[in-house]
């Protein structure tokens, strides 16, 4: 459920410096979103493969979410990623998700029949995504010279035409790619039947000027050669700024943005589509047509099927994203909630209101807290306190060194506390 949005009563609660002098204006009305976790967040060393019927879990909670295309696997990489890839699409085509497929190819032959093998065998299209490096660190390494790259570039992209499905071409390490370069491999993408271009941070080395002058580059060129094809922009968390990296990405022209649950992925990860999400609601470029109500059934659900731990302080989906013990800031909520006012309750001491995405914020006892904490604790499990055991509970928290559970309060309030089991 939607937060009810805020009222005259609220129109000056907080004084908004974000939109006084906005530099992020998006250009685009509506934005696209790719999921990669189940394709290039498994890439991750340090996450498990799960079960296909998993990631199909994962994969109705993106539909849920309204996010338009998942990457759902590397056909190429064995036949058990070819099965997969054909279960999951199926799993699209027989449950009516409205999210498309993509897989993602590399730019060789059998590659490119394995991504037809899964369209035909799920009698449904899916978007080629066909990638090749294209930096010069890479085609040193890899010995490649440029008509050997837009020789394969264009066999794979003619070959997926030809089967009559949409083809996204992507170049590997964008960001670190001569122009010269980039020139001439999209001209002969576009040539073969590209309809969308990728661009990619592979190893997270973008800063936000980089993106604004390889967009810019990007979209010039496309307006020179008359072409009328999307433009993606994916992104790696190697300097830890993958998010607002995409947030800029979108600002320079990107129309569709890549990301992975939990940043998950490669080395530090990808870009963390939930976070993503949240910040384009809070912006205002997502609103009601995308339901952020599933966000942390998302989350925990790729937490679970992938084995990987949400840490406490995680934005939004940690367990202590919505928590305070300091006094002072739950003396504040605590004086909001007595005016029965949430919207200022859930705002007074968060940047993120807890209630728009389905939590709340909550009140805990350790050894910053004070008189405050111990009333709202008790009050949100319908106890009453006396001053005495007000006092009791704090002295037990401040000769501590943590947070108290539930059975150490219960213990403080003494031997005629109402029992409750540990949080």
């Amino acid at each position: 459920m939607f937060e009810e949005g805020p009222d005259p009563l609220h129109d000056n609660t907080v004084y908004d410096w974000n939109l006084v002098e906005p530099t992020v204006r998006f250009r685009r009305k509506h934005v696209e979103l790719l999921d990669e976790t189940l394709r290039d967040g498994l890439q991750s060393a340090y996450l498990v493969n799960p079960p296909v019927e998993e990631k199909a879990e994962l994969l109705r909670l993106m539909d849920a979410l309204g996010i338009e295309t998942a990457d759902i696997g590397l056909p190429g990489a064995s036949d058990t990623a070819t099965a997969e890839c054909i279960h999951l699409a199926k799993a699209i085509r027989d449950e009516g998700l409205r999210i498309r497929p993509a897989v993602a190819v590399r730019t060789l032959e059998d590659d490119v029949a394995n991504a037809a093998r899964v369209s035909q065998a799920a009698g449904m299209p899916l978007e080629v995504m066909a990638f090749i490096g294209s930096s010069p660190i890479r085609m040193i390494a890899e010995e490649w010279d440029l008509p050997l790259m837009l020789g394969r570039a264009r066999m794979a992209i003619q070959f997926a035409r030809r089967e009559g499905l949409p083809v996204t071409f992507v170049t590997e390490d964008t960001i670190r790619s001569r122009p010269d370069i980039l020139y001439r491999l999209i001209e002969n993408a576009i040539d073969a039947g590209a309809t969308r271009l990728c661009l990619t941070d592979t190893v997270g080395h973008a800063t936000p000027d980089g993106i604004r002058s390889l967009l810019r580059f990007v979209w010039n060129l496309l307006k020179g050669m008359g072409a009328r094809v999307g433009v993606d922009w994916h992104g790696h968390n190697d300097r830890g700024i993958a998010l607002s990296n995409s947030l800029w990405a979108l600002q320079w022209g990107a129309d569709r943005v890549h990301g992975c649950a939990l940043g998950v992925g490669e080395r530090s990860g990808n870009c963390s589509i939930d976070r993503l999400i949240m910040n384009l609601r809070l912006l205002g470029t997502i609103g009601e047509d995308r339901d952020v109500s599933h966000l942390l059934d998302y989350c925990h659900c790729a937490s679970r099927i992938l084995k990987y731990p949400i840490p406490p302080n995680y934005p939004l989906a940690g367990s202590d994203a919505f928590r305070t013990q300091t006094g002072v800031h739950a003396a504040a909520i605590l004086k909001a909630r007595r005016k029965g006012d949430s919207y200022l309750a859930d705002r007074i001491y968060s940047g993120v209101p807890a209630g728009m995405f389905g939590r709340t914020q909550e009140v805990c006892i350790g050894p910053m807290s004070g008189a405050s904490n111990v009333v709202q604790y008790l009050a949100d499990r319908g106890i009453d306190p006396t001053p005495q055991q007000v006092a009791a509970v704090l002295s037990r928290a401040k000769s501590g060194n943590h947070i108290l559970s539930d059975s150490e309060v219960m213990e403080a309030l003494g031997p005629a506390a109402p029992q409750a089991p540990d949080a």
